[in-house]
């Protein structure tokens, strides 16, 4: 149970944390808007992309770290534990380096970029500060893997919601006094040195070895296998920033920066949505990790299938919710002129659905350390995302961008699944592609009664009619999928462990009364 406790218990954090968030983003971006405007929004937006695509030099090192810990933290072997953090500490030194020297090679290509900033101020300055948040990053969260492998991930969620509370609250105050976009992003850069300075201070604390000095070095048979890992992750890294980092920046170079400006809106919705339900998911995957090292082959298959029919289940419900709420409600925000079209916000939906539905699996596959068996598999995924979305661009506008995303990940959708169902499970993957159908179909079905819904309903969009548009969202898809799959052995698997779950809490609450 005490697996299942560290998930809820980092899924309820997430959760409170990425809520609390998404309120606070969307009152900041409202004021944001008024004050400073699209084109600002869109050079935000711009250069975290940018941001995201230098984040390739971290190859993976991470993940491949992560996973060495899940065996020695579960023996709590403590020199295992402490060679594997300097191994850490040193290779992400060295990235902090290379990203701060690729960044700065940047600088003259800005103009390039960023198509039509009209007169925004000095963008190098902008920029540079981004570039700085990003580095300094590097230097204190390795030591935060600790608590991933741990199943304590809840700790650092706490310590991340404080800081993004106390930086909102100033970033605003600073908006309406002074309406400067450098202050507020140098308010953002002090906020975040202090939040890395006493995060560093708090996790020495809790893991004294990360600040003791360390004998000795890892055999060379771990470090192999660390080295294949992180050459197959690089391939990882490479196709996950060209698939999913670059979409902005094709935006921005081949239409504009206003443009880029308006997407931002959608994707902050979609971002804070997917940040809140990837969470519940990704919570679980440090207790993944424990299972497959210590469980049979045959239980994790069966926690496997109920993990992804929860995976199934809440990114469907969310994806019918965006298609049918996204637009409506970013009028109401942030008026008309902000919408984008119909076409363009249901491939926005698709790709989520898509990207969400294939969590499950990757998860899987992290937790279980395979990565070098689909590595071209993301190369490929970038290329054709790539080339697709730049012809197409070209051709259609701005549908072209998303289109290339969803081909790509088509591939991936296919693919990822035969190889984790040999590697992981050794059977046929039939039955996910079955499941698969199932789950798509329910979801068509949903959608489609949704759709007509929304026309009867929301002929012209208002408070009150939104209102009954989110409560029919918040039941109808729900019932729907209640109906589908309600005599399933996954859904009867879910339902037992939360009614044991809870049972056992009720206990312990009666019992320290």
């Amino acid at each position: 149970m005490a697996r299942t406790e560290n998930t809820i218990k980092n899924m309820t954090y997430a959760w409170v944390n990425n809520i609390l968030t998404t309120i606070l983003s969307f009152i900041s971006r409202t004021i944001f808007i008024n004050v400073l405007g699209a084109t600002y929004l869109g050079l935000n937006g711009l250069f975290t992309n940018i941001l995201s695509v230098l984040s390739f030099t971290e190859l993976g090192i991470g993940t491949a770290i992560n996973f060495s810990l899940y065996k020695p933290v579960a023996e709590n072997n403590q020199q295992k534990i402490s060679l594997l953090m300097k191994l850490y500490k040193n290779a992400y030194r060295l990235i902090a380096i290379i990203i701060t020297i690729l960044g700065l090679a940047i600088l003259p290509f800005l103009h390039y970029l960023a198509k039509d900033v009209g007169d925004v101020g000095n963008i190098s300055l902008y920029y540079l500060i981004f570039l700085f948040n990003t580095v300094i990053s590097y230097f204190v969260s390795y030591k935060s893997s600790l608590l991933n492998a741990n199943q304590k991930n809840y700790i650092y969620t706490r310590f991340e919601l404080f800081f993004k509370i106390i930086t909102t609250i100033i970033q605003i105050i600073v908006l309406l006094l002074y309406k400067n976009f450098l202050i507020y992003l140098l308010v953002g850069a002090f906020v975040g040195i202090i939040e890395k300075i006493m995060l560093n201070i708090y996790l020495n604390k809790l893991y004294p070895c990360l600040k003791e000095k360390v004998n000795g070095k890892l055999e060379e048979s771990e470090l192999k296998v660390i080295k294949k890992n992180i050459k197959a992750l690089i391939y990882h890294k490479f196709g996950d920033v060209a698939v999913h980092q670059t979409d902005n920046i094709v935006i921005s170079s081949f239409i504009n920066v206003t443009m880029t400006g308006l997407i931002s809106n959608y994707t902050l919705i979609i971002t804070s949505i997917n940040s809140i339900v990837s969470q519940i998911f990704n919570s679980a995957v440090s207790s993944l990790g424990n299972l497959i090292a210590t469980e049979k082959q045959e239980h994790q298959y069966e926690v496997f299938k109920s993990y992804n029919f929860l995976n199934f289940w809440i990114y469907g419900f969310c994806t019918i919710s965006l298609a049918t709420l996204l637009s409506p409600f970013i009028s109401l925000m942030w008026g008309s002129d902000k919408v984008i079209s119909g076409i363009c916000v249901n491939l926005m939906c698709i790709d989520f659905y898509m990207v969400g539905q294939r969590s499950a699996v990757n998860n899987v596959k992290v937790a279980g350390g395979i990565f070098k068996e689909d590595k071209l598999l993301s190369i490929f995924q970038a290329i054709i995302n790539l080339i697709v979305s730049i012809i197409l661009v070209k051709i259609i506008g701005l549908p072209g961008v998303y289109i290339g995303t969803i081909v790509s990940g088509i591939l991936a959708t296919v693919v990822r699944p035969i190889i984790i169902y040999k590697k992981m499970f050794n059977i046929s993957c039939i039955q996910y592609f079955k499941k698969y159908v199932q789950y798509f179909l329910s979801i068509v079905i949903a959608w489609t009664i949704m759709f007509i819904l929304t026309k009867t309903v929301l002929p012209s969009i208002s408070l009150s009619r939104f209102i009954i548009m989110v409560v029919l969202n918040l039941t109808i898809p729900n019932l729907l999928f209640l109906l589908f799959f309600y005599n399933t052995n996954e859904f009867n698997y879910l339902n037992n462990i939360f009614i044991t779950f809870f049972n056992e809490r009720r206990k312990k609450c009666q019992k320290n009364h």
